[in-house]
């Protein structure tokens, strides 16, 4: 069996998921989903070569703090991508389907 296959057979995150209490399971992956939109407003601030200090409408504090919070309103990431030259898209979907409504375009 090829080393692929033998991961896939064991999924050892899996195992690992189903072993941890259910309301814990989901709080940690609610935290994880937060902190990874965090580390990806940064990411992209920086792949455009924009400093914080050189984000329009936001003082370098604020953008500071918009890049390390856990809740975001939607009002202030349009301003913040928009500062970036981006727009932004909320599409909502079944969790378990692929079709996907579009819900705003900014």
């Amino acid at each position: 069996m090829t080393k692929t296959k033998a991961l896939k057979k064991t999924r050892p995150i899996g195992e690992l998921d189903a072993k941890m209490n259910p309301d814990v399971l989901i709080r940690a992956k609610k935290m994880a989903q937060k902190e990874s939109l965090n580390i990806r407003l940064a990411i992209l601030r920086e792949k455009y070569g924009v400093k914080q200090s050189e984000i329009e409408n936001f003082t370098q504090t604020a953008v500071s703090k918009l890049e390390n919070r856990k809740d975001i309103r939607i009002s202030t990431l349009i301003d913040y991508l928009d500062s970036l030259g981006m727009g932004l898209e909320i599409s909502a979907y079944p969790k378990y389907s692929t079709k996907k409504e579009l819900l705003l375009r900014v």
